[in-house]
């Protein structure tokens, strides 16, 4: 029989004839913006260059995946992840390249934690001999590596962490022990089945004179858990997968507890802070210093963000373009269906976020640039270096990954009924992604590190004259907006222009600034307790990123048009996109902006249909605002949002062809016990029955399970 996805045709014009047509309409030189967003660091030349490898080699197919069960997956994970590396070694890969195939393959690898958190780690807060031993092992591939610091009771509260390593004086080493069920590890990437070494996150207990155990706080030592040639858990510790979670199915994040563990003095990461032979600690001048692996990690969450949501915009559009669904009222009944995109309802919710993923470019280069220049600044003994970005980033991360994740469900559901199917590209993602929002440190907690760092810089601002150093732009703001305070006819600052750049930006910053200095008044003037302030400190930290986002979108269209690397019609319609993406921004948290004076009630009918008006003009851009991202059909991975639109004909063939479940013959009849026909039923009960038998052979053994 006839391929039917070839012989029928899709009623009305084909998707790829519609995508043309709206590629047409729009003046933006695509190759021009895609280089602008993408050309910079070689990331399109990389990517078509690793993508060539990719999609020629079997085992990277992706047509299949989603039928695979989650053991399946970690097998198939782990095979791939191997064979990443053997393909690195034989074409010369570089880092860049690695980290290309992953992003391409689109399945977070076994072995990621041993080249982020474990390597970082290492790098942040080990001494320059411990590098010099450990790095080199980790860049041969010699160990696998995983980060251990979430445990059964704490994740996001660092400080409450139960794990212990004890500061022995006569032996001159370290006993590591887990005196709780709660303090067992938990959740831990990669450490489930394949990590030998593990980066782990103890209480510092060291014995003073008397013999009494003094509590110094969280500290990173680096620790053997396998052996290297059995793969075995070394005697005193227990280790396990976790099992199936609700993303991340090739991931082993695994569970760990230590019973009386020794380790090496070496064992401590000790760039900052350390134990001497005599037992001495030195602490770190600053504590933030101890908190660079997870501001790393944070840095690197917010670059990546863009991406993701880039990939979910791109199906959403694409898909919307070609999809039609009901007529025009006014239109008369002969007139054609409307392409989806064409409805105010579906633009409201997709369009923002287009625009959003360009605040996230922006901003995800910005934090790329404070993070490395950081980074040269505590190098060269400047302990106060890492404040300002671990609050941007803490607050960035939370406010980026929320928008992120919320955008991708929002994109699943404007597909409709596809969205909710393999085909949409999206359930994948929508999955692994949502694992954002809680790992390193939960949305709404991290917010108050970026909320005190702002408490505590207007307090600065109010209490003592302006420094004869630089201050940063916060800090500049602040003490604009205190001066203002003082001018009482200067005090309000309603907004006047939705069309200025600068009013708009400097409408955001005196939001951020009224609620700091709101919670200055609450926390340090009036003495609030800090928990009763916590959704308080949430909307400022929010407040606070959401004016990084606009800033760093207006500062990189600025930058472009001052050194003309954007061409006239495309920094034309990108200068729409910051104007929807700093109005429907404002008008989400409208209340804020009411309660402070910057708009009034009057304005918010002009604000709205500013906004239905901006979403109009960027509309015949959509197909080419998403093609410069260059989002490839292998990293799509579903029917709905590929280049060439074929939604209907990929949906069918997905369905028809590659489903395995339509490759087998059932037993419907419910008075046998049969499933497979022909199979016997006996058969059948023995295939089910090791379907639901729990597994213990070749389970790990090492210390006692814990007695419950």
């Amino acid at each position: 029989m006839a391929n039917p996805s070839t012989t029928l045709p899709p009623a009305g014009p084909k998707g790829l004839s519609i995508l043309d047509s709206e590629r047409m309409q729009s003046g933006i030189d695509t190759d021009n913006l895609a280089h602008h967003l993408l050309g910079c660091d070689g990331f399109r030349d990389r990517q078509k260059r690793i993508l060539t490898v990719l999609e020629q080699h079997p085992l990277f197919c992706k047509r299949t995946t989603l039928h695979l069960s989650r053991v399946e997956r970690f097998h198939l994970g782990l095979a791939r992840a191997k064979e990443l590396r053997r393909l690195s070694r034989r074409f010369g890969w570089s880092n860049e390249d690695d980290r290309m195939a992953e992003y391409l393959l689109d399945e977070v690898s076994p072995f990621a934690l041993t080249h982020s958190l474990f390597s970082t780690s290492i790098l942040e807060q080990g001494t320059d001999e411990q590098r010099s031993y450990w790095l080199p092992k980790v860049d041969r591939w010699e160990i696998v590596g995983c980060y251990a610091q979430t445990e059964l009771a704490h994740g996001s509260n660092v400080q409450g962490i139960e794990c212990q390593a004890e500061w022995n004086p006569a032996t001159r080493d370290f006993t590591i022990h887990s005196p709780k069920l709660t303090s067992a590890k938990w959740w831990n990437g990669g450490l489930g089945r394949l990590a030998d070494h593990a980066i782990v996150v103890a209480q510092l207990l060291v014995p003073d004179t008397r013999n009494v155990l003094q509590r110094h706080g969280p500290h990173l030592f680096i620790v053997q858990i396998r052996d290297m040639n059995t793969r075995q858990p070394l005697p005193g510790i227990t280790i396990g997968d976790i099992g199936p979670k609700y993303g991340y199915a090739t991931m082993d994040n695994g569970y760990m507890l230590f019973h009386h563990f020794r380790v090496p003095f070496s064992a401590m990461l000790a760039r900052h802070s350390s134990i001497d032979a005599e037992g001495r600690y030195r602490k770190p001048a600053n504590r933030s210093l101890l908190y660079g692996t997870m501001t790393s990690a944070r840095a690197q969450i917010v670059s990546h963000a863009r991406l993701v949501l880039a990939r979910a915009v791109t199906i959403a559009i694409r898909y919307t373009l070609v999809r039609r669904q009901f007529r025009d009222r006014d239109a008369g009944s002969e007139s054609p269906e409307e392409q989806v995109l064409n409805y105010p309802t579906v633009q409201i919710r997709i369009l923002p976020l287009l625009a959003a993923v360009y605040a996230l470019h922006y901003t995800g280069e910005a934090m790329s640039m404070l993070y490395e220049s950081s980074r040269k600044r505590v190098e060269e003994g400047d302990g106060t270096a890492l404040a300002g970005l671990h609050a941007s980033s803490s607050g960035l991360k939370a406010l980026c990954t929320t928008i992120v994740a919320d955008g991708i469900e929002t994109c699943r559901r404007v597909l409709g009924g596809h969205g909710y199917g393999p085909g949409s590209g999206l359930t994948v993602l929508n999955a692994d992604y949502l694992a954002k929002a809680t790992v390193e440190g939960d949305n709404w907690m991290i917010t108050q590190q970026t909320a005190s760092y702002l408490i505590k810089k207007m307090q600065k601002c109010v209490e003592s004259d302006a420094a004869a150093t630089s201050m940063d732009t916060t800090e500049k703001f602040f003490r604009a907006f205190i001066a203002e305070r003082a001018d009482a006819s200067g005090f309000c600052r309603q907004i006047e222009s939705f069309t200025d750049p600068v009013e708009l930006l400097r409408a955001f910053r005196y939001r951020t600034a009224s609620l700091a200095y709101h919670a200055y008044v609450l926390r340090v003037a009036k003495g609030a307790p800090w928990t009763e302030m916590m959704i308080l400190l949430r909307t400022l930290s929010n407040a606070h990123c959401q004016t990084l986002l606009v800033e760093h979108f207006a500062a990189g269209l600025n930058q472009r048009k001052a050194n003309n690397s954007l061409y006239g019609h495309t920094l034309a319609v990108l200068e729409t996109l910051f104007r929807l993406f700093a109005l429907h921004t404002l008008e989400v948290s409208v209340s804020e902006f009411l309660e402070f004076g910057i708009l009034v009630p009057s304005q918010l009918d002009r604000l709205r249909e500013d906004i239905r008006l901006l979403m109009q003009e960027v509309r015949p851009h959509a197909a080419k605002l998403v093609d410069a991202w260059e989002i490839p059909d292998y990293l799509i991975a579903g029917s709905l949002g590929k280049y060439a639109g074929n939604v209907y004909e990929e949906l069918f063939q997905a369905a028809h062809y590659e489903n395995p479940l339509n490759g087998q013959n059932f037993n419907a009849k419910w008075e046998s016990r049969e499933i497979l026909l022909g199979e016997g039923e006996e058969a059948a009960d023995e295939r089910i029955s090791a379907m639901l038998a729990v597994k213990t052979s070749g389970r790990d053994t090492g210390a006692p399970s814990p007695k419950l």
